[in-house]
C-alpha cells in the first residue's frame, strides 16, 4: 500500500487510520511540553504510540552552540536524524503530539524549512487518535536507515535581524503566540531572566486561539481571528511565540487559509527579551 495524495496542512485521525502502514509512509511522534506542565514527551511516547511511529525529540535535534532552547539546527544534522527513521525526500510524513495540536506543527515548519512539503499534522494528536478508537504500542520500531537531503528555504526562517529590521520599517507584522497577558506584561515569562512585555509594534494572537478541542479550527474561524488580530493580508507576516515551538500553530493555521505561511522568528521571545538593546512595550 502507498499513499497517493497527502492532505496538507492536517490530516484526520480516520485518514490515517486508513492510511497507516503504508510503504511511503512515516509516522512521528514529536510530543514534547513546557517545563510548567509537568509532562514528557518522550516517556509518554515509550508508554504508549501510534502504531509504527517513531520519536522526534525536538531539543535533542536543535543547534546546540546557541544557549537558546531548540533551534533550528543545521541541514546535516536535521537530515541524519529524520534519515534514520526512514525518510526520505519521496516519503510522506505525518507528525502529532500529545497536547492535540502543540508541539507538532514545530516539526512540520523543520520539515517544510528544509525543503520537505509532503508532511501534515494529525489534527487532534494523541487524544483524537484514541477517540477514533485508534490502537497504540510501546513496541519502539526500526524502520531501515534513508537519505534525505535537506534544501533550505531561508525565506521560512526569522532572525534577530530580520525582525529587528521589518518592525523599524513597518515592513512586516509579527504576530505573538504567547498567551495575552505575557504579551501585555501582566503575567511573568516561564524562563528565567527575561523581560516581561512583547516586541514593539508585535500583534498579539494567543495560538490557543486557533483550537478548539485539539483541533485547529475552521479556516473561517482562523481568518476572522487574525483579521481582528489586524491582519494586514497585503504583506509578510512573521510568527514568534516564546521559544519557536507554538508560533508554528500560528504557522500552520495559515497555511491552512491558505495563506503564506511566511517567515517564524526561531528565537522569539526567549531571544528578544533576553536582550537590553530590543525595543519592547509595555
Amino acid at each position: 500500500m502507498i499513499v497517493t495524495s497527502l492532505p496538507t496542512p492536517i490530516v484526520s485521525a480516520d485518514w490515517l487510520a486508513k492510511n497507516l502502514g503504508a510503504d511511503n509512509l512515516v509516522v512521528i511522534d514529536a510530543s514534547w511540553y513546557l517545563p510548567a506542565m509537568n509532562r514528557d514527551g518522550a516517556a509518554e511516547y515509550a508508554q504508549g504510540h501510534i502504531p509504527g511511529a517513531v520519536f522526534f525529540d525536538i531539543d535533542g535535534v536543535s543547534d546546540h552552540s546557541t544557549p537558546l532552547p531548540h533551534m533550528l539546527p543545521d541541514g546535516a544534522t536535521f537530515a541524519a536524524a529524520v534519515g534514520a527513521m526512514g525518510v526520505d525526500n519521496d516519503t510522506n510524513v505525518v507528525v502529532y503530539d500529545g497536547g492535540g495540536i502543540f508541539s507538532a506543527p514545530r516539526l512540520w515548519w523543520m520539515f517544510r524549512v528544509f525543503g520537505h512539503d509532503k508532511v501534515a499534522v494529525l489534527d487532534g494528536g494523541t487524544p483524537a487518535w484514541k477517540a477514533a478508537g485508534g490502537a497504540v504500542e510501546v513496541t519502539k520500531p526500526a524502520p531501515a536507515p534513508k537519505k534525505f537531503t535537506p534544501r533550505l528555504r531561508p525565506e521560512m526562517l526569522a532572525r534577530l535581524d530580520d525582525v529587528r529590521v521589518v518592525l523599524e520599517r513597518k515592513s512586516a507584522q509579527v504576530f505573538d503566540a504567547r498567551p495575552a497577558a505575557r504579551f501585555r506584561g501582566e503575567a511573568p515569562e516561564p524562563r528565567p531572566g527575561l523581560r516581561s512585555g512583547h516586541m514593539l509594534g508585535s500583534f498579539s494572537l494567543p495560538a490557543s486561539e486557533m483550537l478548539a478541542n485539539g483541533h485547529l479550527k475552521t479556516p473561517e474561524a482562523i481568518m476572522a481571528l487574525f483579521e481582528a488580530a489586524g491582519a494586514d493580508w497585503t504583506g509578510p507576516i512573521i510568527t514568534s511565540c516564546g521559544s519557536g515551538v507554538s508560533a508554528a500553530i500560528l504557522s500552520l493555521a495559515l497555511e491552512r487559509i491558505g495563506k503564506p505561511s511566511g517567515k517564524l522568528y526561531d528565537g522569539s521571545w526567549t531571544e528578544w527579551g533576553s536582550r537590553a538593546d530590543t525595543p519592547k512595550a509595555p
